[in-house]
């Protein structure tokens, strides 16, 4: 019955002091990061969204209920496919073109711009779930602080299946998006060790 354990108040104060945006920001800058979202991304669909969504709670010592997050998972999903991806994949379709055309160039970095604000839009939508809900519906617990790995931590989180919490067996993820996993558990404990 985790669940129904109340919330550590400092933990709850430490996610209303800093906003998802700043910490996805701080955290993507840090060494490695940028290439092992890129690579959970691109060889196993995770929304770096999500991934940022998820070490925003687990920095504060707090995780999602797993039944609570399968809603507004289908919503964010939606958002990144109809808006997010369809701006991603014209960018990425106007790299060629951008090389030889300086207009082109021009149209593409607009596009990146309106491809980083629907991320930030993604992301500010994600955390106004959790902190409109704070004094009414429980969808966060405390995050267990003797959590052994934070990159198996991650990997749950990220591929929770059902509302029990059950996720994809580790098995089936590439080796290289295991070890991207493990690159960003490194910059939330860095007391844990690159593989």
């Amino acid at each position: 019955m985790r669940d129904s354990i109340a919330l550590d108040s400092t933990r709850l104060q430490r996610l209303q002091q800093i906003s998802l945006w700043d910490f996805a920001l701080s955290l993507y800058a840090m060494p490695g990061v940028e290439a092992a979202c890129l690579t959970l991304q691109d060889e196993n669909d995770v929304d770096v969204c999500e991934l940022l969504f998820h070490c925003w709670l687990y920095s504060c010592g707090l995780e999602v209920i797993p039944a609570k997050v399968m809603t507004i998972r289908r919503e964010r999903c939606q958002w990144q496919q109809h808006v997010t991806e369809v701006l991603r994949g014209l960018r990425r379709d106007l790299k060629a073109s951008a090389a030889a055309s300086e207009s082109v160039a021009t149209l593409r970095q607009t596009i990146k711009q309106a491809e980083l604000m629907a991320e930030r839009e993604n992301l500010q939508r994600w955390q106004g779930w959790i902190l409109t809900s704070l004094n009414s519906e429980q969808k966060l617990r405390n995050r267990d602080e003797k959590t052994p790995n934070a990159a198996i931590w991650l990997r749950k989180q990220l591929f929770i299946t059902d509302e029990e919490g059950v996720a994809k067996e580790a098995s089936k993820m590439p080796a290289a998006s295991l070890q991207a996993l493990q690159t960003v558990a490194c910059q939330l404990d860095p007391h844990q060790v690159a593989r």
